[in-house]
């Protein structure tokens, strides 16, 4: 009788673990915003770049925000939802799972990636916590979602495409923090130049259209984020669904 008991109670724990995790969205989609975190322009824009991505490689990306990770450590929900869902191909185990839980104002805002285990060799788990050291954070405390998942989505695809290694993602972004002392002379040299160019040729605010700035340097430092979402198109057709991925544990958590 008590082994009953303690086969029933393992059961109800199961089922209520089970109620924690959603089920994906219908249609299917490989970007499933339960808590409208993104515009549906937004939503569409990073669908189609994602299902791209699965369709010519293989490699699943998803991508799902929650309102609540029910008192998981957000690793911890991160591969139990991406094992419940089988993000990736099964046999070869390629998928990510990138989960964000907006910040409100009584909760802070955490984010996971869990990586499968045929790409844990390619984004270990030091890289991923780069990843949202470096991408997403910075993004999400100027509650910029849409920028920091694409900034990341990005990385991760190149990684998992080889286009770079997890060494030269750290040593590249190792060697911009080292620049931000040369980058702040940059722009103390250009506002000094404008002064300067304004006393030689008695320019005055708005003479040019856009604040007496000469046309050398109008522009010369602006660009935007345009190039870090990099280029998508249409996956084409419908998503036909998860593999049935396998995960280990790899990947890495981060907050704000």
């Amino acid at each position: 009788m008590k082994l009953l008991f303690t086969y029933i109670f393992l059961f109800w724990t199961l089922c209520l673990q089970a109620q924690d995790f959603p089920e994906p969205m219908r249609p299917r989609r490989i970007v499933n915003d339960f808590t409208q975190l993104f515009s549906p322009q937004q939503q569409r824009m990073l669908e189609e770049k994602l299902r791209h991505f699965n369709d010519t490689s293989s490699t699943q990306i998803a991508v799902v925000t929650v309102a609540s990770l029910d008192g998981y450590e957000p690793s911890d929900y991160a591969q139990r939802l991406a094992e419940k869902w089988g993000v990736g191909q099964r046999g070869k185990d390629n998928g990510v799972l990138v989960l964000v839980k907006p910040k409100t104002s009584t909760e802070r805002g955490e984010v996971a990636i869990a990586v499968g285990y045929g790409l844990e060799g390619v984004i270990p788990d030091v890289v991923a916590s780069r990843i949202i050291r470096n991408e997403m954070i910075p993004e999400f405390q100027q509650n910029h979602y849409f920028e920091g998942v694409c900034r990341a989505t990005d990385v991760l695809m190149q990684l998992a495409a080889g286009e770079f290694t997890a060494e030269q993602y750290v040593h590249k972004k190792d060697r911009q923090g080292g620049g931000s002392g040369l980058f702040s002379f940059f722009v103390l040299l250009f506002f000094l130049s404008i002064l300067l160019f304004r006393r030689r040729r008695g320019y005055t605010t708005g003479s040019h259209g856009n604040g007496g700035i000469p046309p050398i340097f109008f522009g010369g430092f602006g660009g935007g984020r345009g190039g870090d979402f990099g280029s998508f198109s249409s996956g084409g057709g419908s998503f036909g669904g998860f593999g049935g991925g396998g995960f280990g544990g790899g990947g890495a958590s981060g907050s704000w």
